[in-house]
C-alpha cells in the first residue's frame, strides 16, 4: 500500500449514493470537451479547467507541473473516493476515466503523496441522454463483486492461522502463515481501500504514519507484526493484542465488501492501481521490508488486476482490439517472468526478495511498466 491514504467514511453510504451509476450511465463520449476536466497540479496548487461538468462518464486529464510526485482524487464531499490515480511524476500527464452521477464532488491533488491534498469543489450536473449499460458490463460488475467477497471470505481463516501462531508465541509458524494471509487482500486492495480507515489499520507501513502519530500506539496491522517477527525476532503481549485487532479489523472489511461501490470504470482503474502498488512497493522491496515476501504480494496484485481485465475484456476488445491484444501479451509476459521465481506453477512459494539482484529487479520493473501503460487505457476502452 502507499504510505498515506486519504481518510474515508464507511462504504454503506456510498452504496446508497451511487445506485444510479450501477444501473445506467449517460451514453456519451467521455472525451468530448464538456466532459474533460483538465487538472494542473503543482507543489502548491490544484487548478481545474471547469467547476461544473455533465454527469456520466468524465475524463480527468492531469498534468503535474510541480517538482514532486503527486496523486489525483475525485472525492465525494465526505472524502469517499470515486476514483484516484497515484504516482504522477513531475512533468508527466495522466488521464483517468470515471463514472459519476449528478452531485457535488471534490478534486484533490496530493503533492508528495502525503496529507489531505489541495482541493477544489466541483459539481456534476444532470441532463443528457441516459441509456442502459451493456449487459455484459453489468455481468462483469456482478462477477467482480462475487470475486471480491470470495477473497475476503477466504482471507479470514488464513489470517486466523497467522494470528493464532502469533498469540501462541510460535515465531516460525507465524512467519510461515504471514504471506498466505495477505493474498486475498492484495488481490482486491482497491476495493479494500474504499472502506474508511481499515486500510491504514491493517496494511500501513512504518513510514506511513502521519505527523503526530506514535509508532508503538498508532501503528497496527500486518506490517507491525511483520517487524516483530523478522526484525525484533520476538513476540510480546502487545503483539497478541495486535493479532486480535487485525482479525477484528479484517472482519469489518469482510462484512463491508458486499456494499462496495463497483462500476466498470472503477474495476479498470482498480486494475491500474494494483500495478501502481507493484511498481511503488513490491518491485522496490519497500512493502515487505522485513519478511522479503514481496513477490507473493506482487503475484497477488497482478492476479487481481488480471481478474478485472478478463471480466471487462469482451467489451474492451470490441472497442479497442489493439489494446486488448497488447494487454494479453503483457499480462502473459509478466506472469511468465514471475513464474521464474516460484517453486512450481501451483505454488505460492516465491524466492525471498532480498535474494533478487538489481538486474532482475529492473527486469521485473520493466515488465510492470510495460503492462501498466496500456492498462491505464482500459477504462476509456470500456466506455467508448
Amino acid at each position: 500500500m502507499r504510505a498515506v491514504r486519504l481518510s474515508v467514511v464507511t462504504a454503506a453510504a456510498t452504496a446508497a449514493a451511487l445506485t444510479a451509476i450501477t444501473g445506467c450511465t449517460e451514453k456519451s463520449d467521455a472525451t468530448s470537451g464538456d466532459r474533460v476536466i483538465e487538472v494542473t497540479a503543482t507543489d502548491s496548487k490544484c487548478e481545474v479547467s471547469k467547476k461544473e461538468f455533465p454527469a456520466g462518464h468524465v475524463e480527468i486529464a492531469v498534468e503535474n507541473k510541480g517538482s514532486k510526485v503527486t496523486e489525483i482524487y475525485l472525492l465525494f464531499p465526505d472524502d469517499r473516493i470515486v476514483t484516484e490515480r497515484e504516482n504522477i511524476g513531475p512533468g508527466t500527464k495522466q488521464t483517468v476515466t470515471a463514472e459519476v452521477k449528478a452531485g457535488d464532488y471534490r478534486i484533490a491533488c496530493k503533492p508528495g503523496m502525503t496529507g489531505d491534498g489541495i482541493r477544489q469543489d466541483v459539481k456534476a450536473t444532470g441532463g443528457g441522454t441516459v441509456a442502459k449499460r451493456d449487459p455484459r458490463l453489468d455481468k462483469a460488475v456482478a462477477a467482480y463483486r462475487a470475486y471480491a467477497q470470495a477473497q475476503a471470505d477466504e482471507t479470514l481463516p488464513k489470517v486466523k492461522v497467522f494470528t493464532d501462531a502469533v498469540k501462541a508465541g510460535d515465531l516460525e509458524a507465524a512467519k510461515k502463515a504471514y504471506a498466505p494471509s495477505r493474498i486475498g487482500w492484495e488481490r482486491t486492495e482497491p476495493v479494500a481501500e474504499s472502506f474508511g480507515d481499515i486500510d491504514p489499520k491493517v496494511d500501513l507501513r512504518e513510514d506511513g504514519l502521519e505527523e503526530g502519530q506514535d509508532l508503538e500506539k498508532d501503528w497496527t496491522g500486518w506490517h507491525r507484526l511483520e517487524r516483530s517477527l523478522w526484525k525484533d525476532k520476538k513476540l510480546t503481549d502487545r503483539d497478541s493484542e495486535l493479532a486480535d485487532q487485525l482479525v477484528s479489523d479484517l472482519e469489518v472489511w469482510q462484512d463491508k465488501v458486499g456494499t462496495a461501490e463497483i462500476t466498470p470504470t472503477s474495476m479498470a482503474n482498480g486494475a491500474k492501481e494494483l500495478l501502481d502498488e507493484v511498481a511503488t512497493g513490491k518491485v522496490t522491496g519497500e512493502e515487505e521490508r522485513y519478511s522479503h515476501t514481496d513477490l507473493v504480494d506482487f503475484k497477488a496484485n497482478v492476479e487481481g488486476a488480471e481478474k478485472s481485465y478478463e471480466l471487462l475484456k469482451a467489451v474492451a476488445a470490441e472497442n479497442d482490439a489493439a489494446l486488448t491484444k497488447e494487454l494479453d501479451q503483457q499480462f502473459a509476459a509478466l506472469n511468465t517472468l514471475l513464474d521464474q521465481y516460484r517453486e512450481d506453477t501451483t505454488s505460492y512459494e516465491f524466492t525471498s526478495y532480498d535474494k533478487v539482484g538489481e538486474a532482475d529487479r529492473k527486469e521485473l520493473s520493466d515488465a510492470v511498466n510495460a503492462l501498466a501503460e496500456p492498462l491505464s487505457k482500459l477504462a476509456a476502452a470500456v466506455v467508448k
